[in-house]
């Protein structure tokens, strides 16, 4: 029995899913699933298939790209409705999502609470001085902006860091609340600190990759494991 991680598949053509299909089944492994795995539902929901049927068990956390809404029409989900749309899809699929309980690993290396967690950012991880307001300007003069400021909408909060507060609150209450003794598997999207965030050829796009809310929370909730994706 083994537990396994994998983000940023950006899952979108037949050939693509051509060699997830190739994959060797792993009837007794658990499947981490670090978010951005693609950019639609109806593409998310094949591979949550398909992956279903080769592995025991799926968790998986959303990456940016699967919240963006490319759709013009004003009935498509944006936001908290888009997350809770991929959350219930997920659901019919069997796989764990940051809003059900957090499943406890069974397997080598004793038991671990997998807590799949939904934070976002925000734009905390940029230079001292620099004002919020001027983060996409900042961003855009080395072509570092995120498209998420064109397609990952945070409806019906007011900005991204608000629903990303939001979010860290709630999450920080649930991990307090697990068994003092239990070591955890965090799996986030984002880097949990913002010294994790190494891209030397954007380093203007360090805005989106998480919040200084969380630096402490590999000691605060016991982590043996953070997963992570997004860079």
């Amino acid at each position: 029995m083994r537990l396994y991680a994998i983000s940023d598949l950006h899952l979108a053509s037949d050939a693509s899913f051509e060699r997830l299909a190739a994959l060797p089944d792993h009837p007794e492994d658990w499947l981490i699933l670090a978010g951005d795995i693609a950019e639609t539902a109806d593409t998310l929901g094949r591979a949550f298939a398909m992956l279903s049927a080769k592995f025991a068990r799926l968790i998986w956390v959303p990456g940016n790209h699967e919240l963006w809404t490319r759709a013009r029409s004003p009935a498509a989900p944006r936001g908290v409705e888009r997350y809770e749309s991929l959350v219930a899809l997920a659901r019919q699929h069997g796989v764990v999502t940051p809003e059900d309980p957090y499943p406890v690993w069974p397997g080598p290396g004793g038991e671990h609470a997998i807590a799949p967690l939904f934070l976002l950012y925000d734009y905390s991880f940029r230079p001292a001085d620099l004002p919020v307001e001027e983060v996409v300007a900042w961003a855009a003069e080395e072509s570092a902006v995120c498209a998420d400021e064109l397609l990952l909408h945070p409806d019906p909060y007011p900005t991204r860091q608000e629903w990303c507060r939001a979010r860290v609150e709630d999450t920080a209450r649930r991990l307090a609340a697990l068994p003092a003794g239990l070591p955890t598997i965090l799996v986030n999207h984002y880097p949990l600190r913002r010294d994790l965030v190494r891209i030397p050829r954007i380093p203007r796009f360090s805005p989106w990759c998480g919040t200084v809310l969380t630096e402490d929370w590999h000691r605060r909730f016991r982590a043996a494991v953070a997963v992570s994706g997004h860079l």
